[in-house]
């Protein structure tokens, strides 16, 4: 009787914990659309951490950081007079940094328009119908011209043109509409030319435009050896898709910049393959084109 009375006492007390405690845990119920939000949240807290830390605003993050401990302070010791000030410049100050950070969420928003996740059901007419981005002579011409003008230490900037359009920085310079060939290339760059300072711009196999003016990249993880022209390649890159190819005044040294990174002192036969990879590319994207068009139109022709 004794053991029986023992397990009914611990029975009514397992009950009683579950009644008290466990019946008022709240566990929500979770659905498929839920994973989907958390996934979607944590992809682009990441990335705006990420694009923080690459850009100046990282500093000023950590600016407002501070800013922020110390009105947790006040809060604590309820330091009113403090409160009421942080209260009333809220609605400022958010003002005041959607303006600070007009440069970055500028540049972010142009980088979302770059990314090719939604590329396959919509198109905002950007890209543009070439073919192929340019034939092998014209890989051979660019690779000849960087290397004879990085020789004699001669500076060039020559922007690649892929599936973004560049009329917005070919207006800002002289138009050339020349077949690419190494020599228009070394007496658009030569020193004390009309056209030498600023870069040059390449569609197809034609350079359409000189002397363009290119946004500077304000990474600060570049490295503080790289001046304008480098820095210059490196932005171009960054807000658009285009390849660009930099030859150092200084040390006549061959650079690219692609998606906002830059790869130095590249030798001439890693050059000549990076081009005749984009090449490749452009063609096999082409053909894709003409294979889904031919397929979605394979029921009308019957």
């Amino acid at each position: 009787m004794l053991l029986g009375e023992q397990k009914g006492a611990g029975m009514t007390a397992i009950n009683n914990f579950v009644q008290n405690y466990l019946a008022k845990f709240y566990v929500p119920r979770m659905q498929w659309t839920d994973v989907i939000e958390i996934i979607l949240i944590a992809f682009i807290l990441y990335s705006i951490l990420v694009w923080i830390k690459d850009t100046k605003a990282w500093s000023l993050l950590k600016g407002i950081i501070v800013v922020g401990f110390f009105a947790i302070i006040a809060y604590i010791l309820n330091l009113r007079t403090i409160l009421w000030i942080a209260s009333k410049t809220i609605s400022v100050g958010i003002i005041a940094l959607v303006i600070i950070f007009q440069p970055e969420l500028r540049r972010a928003l142009e980088q979302l328009g770059r990314r090719k996740i939604m590329s396959g059901l919509f198109s905002f007419g950007e890209g543009h119908d070439k073919g192929e981005l340019f034939s092998s002579k014209t890989a051979d011409e660019l690779v000849r011209a960087a290397y004879e003008m990085g020789a004699v230490r001669t500076g060039a900037l020559i922007v690649i043109e892929q599936d973004m359009m560049l009329e917005e920085y070919i207006r800002t310079g002289i138009e050339v509409d020349g077949v690419v060939t190494s020599q228009l290339l070394i007496n658009i760059f030569e020193h004390n030319t009309p056209l030498h300072d600023g870069a040059v711009i390449v569609r197809g196999n034609r350079a359409l435009a000189a002397t363009c003016y290119l946004p500077l990249s304000d990474n600060i993880n570049l490295s503080k050896e790289l001046g304008t022209r480098h820095r210059a390649g490196v932005g171009i890159s960054e807000v658009t898709d285009s390849f660009t190819i930099i030859v150092s005044e200084e040390t006549g040294a061959v650079s690219v910049a692609v998606g906002g990174e830059i790869i130095r002192n590249i030798d001439k036969e890693s050059l000549r393959n990076k081009l005749e990879f984009l090449r490749k590319k452009s063609i096999e994207s082409k053909s894709f084109k003409i294979w889904r068009g031919r397929g979605k139109n394979e029921g009308k022709d019957i």
